[in-house]
């Protein structure tokens, strides 16, 4: 529909408007704001009937081409007005940044990684381990290799070669490798790091069988290496106690990997024969650590829980004290230590004796976007965490019932505005029907009259919510174990979100290729350094190619054919309140 030119009157000047008969009052008052300087709330604008509302549609109007309005209103003056000052900071527009600038832009597009001859493997696995905070924060404190010069006296770190020296220093590199790629939104070429790798790992150097370049590695083998060497090399300064120094007593210091990402089993292992344990051969008990759960996969895995389940109780060979001679064992395994993040293999790949290669297991096994781990726990670590896990539980469907009473209320209001204007139209239209003749119609209906309803304003909505979620989490706060409390690199609740996933595409792990997925953060807020709420949707890592996706497209990773499925999941252990988040509200 064609605008239609209008002329509007104001304070003695004439202002020729366009009028769009397809938008609203709020619109038309925001053009007049341009022209006028009166803000659309201080407007009055007067049409036939009354005053333009910012809800009326402009094709009611019926407004005929040079038609004049009258509006009055002044602008905000004294307290009231809003004071337009020069931004502190100087504007800088996307195309006059660096693209170290714009690569730090919130929301930005992230640094894919080149592949250098069948290194989808190892780029797969840098991405997602990329994606851990705590990672970043940490690798940024560990010191530069004092052999990062080199012989010409020339230090290699300022070209962000730091990792460079003798001996190759693996965890530097990757130190190095994140900040060049925080720094850019190209594909960056990990050549220091893959050759710390190799220099460190020489499996990894292993040449294709044709002889041309590099071969194939499996991802779960270099995700396996790198954690290992960063359990070793990245510390963390424990707290101490009160008089001591910290930088005297390095006993005092723990590893990240330790801290974040190992768990521990309390183990029990038994002889399976009978005779066995009539004749006296009693349990063993024990603990193991570790760096990642096992899903087996067999014709009855097909839940991510099935996988986990069956890799918890293994059978063993060994010899028996009591039978003197080789028996069966049954090794039952469960988590006394929930680490925040948890690594989930899919063992998909076995070795095929015929064929001289790691064949990969096809069959589809779905995961979960939210994983509880709780069955999987030990008694005593199960009573700390079903209260915590309950509560979140309880905290979720309150929120989802304020949320829909709020769209109840929002629906039952616009029937109401709807009805009422439908009355006045009617008034308009039949002087003679009158409310009382309505209220009269309804009672001999039997129908209720129609009491005045109070709605809330959204505002109010907001404060209410706000408070019922603050004393949530202060009850939630109250009941999570004190000594769990303590382990701030612990899971507290038993219940883990997906943040990140490894996939492979291709029959087996010789061959294919490797791609990561990684769930976007929300925006940071600068003004009060927490994140917003997250959109759902993912960066797809395919080496030196980046692009988003919805989280749809995560559902179709769960194997079944050739097609990329999840090799490696990562997940964090979900938000809960701390003493020092309470104590900032």
């Amino acid at each position: 529909m064609a605008s239609i030119p209008v002329v509007v009157k104001h304070q003695g000047n004439r202002y020729a408007v366009n009028l769009d008969p397809t938008s609203t009052g709020e619109i038309f008052k925001y053009q007049l704001f341009s022209l006028t300087g009166v803000e659309p709330e201080r407007q009055k604008i007067l049409v036939k009937g009354g005053q333009l509302k910012d809800d009326t549609n402009l094709a009611s109007l019926k407004a005929r081409p040079g038609q004049t309005f009258m509006m009055m209103g002044t602008p905000a003056t004294g307290d009231g007005a809003v004071a337009i000052e020069r931004p502190k900071d100087k504007i800088v527009f996307l195309e006059d940044m660096t693209s170290a600038e714009a690569a730090k832009i919130e929301g930005a597009l992230p640094a894919g990684l080149q592949n250098l001859g069948n290194t989808c493997y190892l780029n797969s696995t840098l991405q997602t381990l990329r994606s851990i905070p705590e990672l970043q924060a940490q690798l940024a404190k560990y010191p530069t290799p004092t052999a990062a010069s080199s012989t010409s006296g020339v230090n290699l770190s300022q070209f962000g070669l730091g990792a460079m020296s003798s001996s190759l220093d693996l965890t530097a590199s990757l130190r190095d490798l994140y900040k060049q790629m925080s720094e850019t939104q190209e594909g960056f070429p990990p050549l220091v790091f893959l050759a710390a790798l190799r220099e460190l790992f020489p499996q990894f150097a292993q040449r294709s069988r044709t002889g041309q370049g590099y071969a194939q590695q499996d991802a779960e083998e270099a995700w396996s290496q790198i954690v290992s060497q960063l359990r070793q090399k990245l510390k963390i300064k424990k707290s101490t106690a009160e008089g001591t120094d910290a930088d005297t007593q390095p006993s005092l210091d723990i590893s990240f990997i330790d801290k974040y990402f190992a768990g521990r089993f309390e183990t029990v292992t038994e002889c399976d024969d009978q005779s066995a344990r009539e004749s006296g051969e009693e349990k063993i008990k024990g603990e193991d650590v570790f760096l990642k759960l096992d899903c087996h996969i067999n014709k009855d895995t097909n839940h991510l829980r099935d996988g986990i389940s069956a890799a918890l109780e293994e059978k063993l060979e060994k010899t028996s004290p009591v039978l003197g001679r080789e028996a069966v064992y049954t090794k039952t395994s469960r988590i006394a230590r929930l680490p925040k993040y948890l690594t989930v293999h899919f063992v998909r790949f076995f070795w095929k004796r015929e064929a001289q290669k790691k064949a990969k297991i096809m069959r589809k096994v779905t995961f979960p976007p939210e994983l509880d781990v709780v069955e999987f726990c030990t008694e005593s670590l199960r009573s700390q965490l079903v209260p915590v896990r309950d509560k979140v539980r309880e905290i979720r469907k309150d929120e989802e019932d304020v949320t829909r009473a709020r769209k109840r209320q929002k629906t039952a209001h616009k029937h109401e505005v709807d009805r009422q204007a439908e009355m006045k139209a009617q008034e308009r239209t039949d002087p003679t029907n009158t409310d009382s003749e309505h209220k009269g119609e309804k009672k001999v209906d039997g129908d209720a009259e129609m009491t005045d309803v109070t709605y809330k304003t959204d505002a109010e909505y907001e404060a209410e919510r706000t408070r019922s979620i603050m004393a949530a989490k202060r009850e939630l706060l109250s009941i999570i174990d004190p000594e769990l409390a303590k382990d701030n690199g612990a899971n507290k609740s038993g219940v883990y979100e997906l943040r990140g996933i490894v996939t492979h595409q291709g029959a087996s792990a010789d061959s294919g290729h490797y791609t990561a997925y990684v769930k976007k953060q929300g925006i940071l807020d600068a003004k009060t350094g927490t994140r917003k709420e997250e959109d759902g949707k993912w960066w797809w890592f395919n080496d030196d190619k980046v692009s988003e996706v919805e989280a749809e497209k995560i559902e179709t990773l769960s194997g079944g054919g050739e097609s990329h499925s999840a090799l490696i999941l990562l997940y964090r252990a979900i938000e809960l309140p701390t003493a020092e988040d309470m104590a900032q509200e």
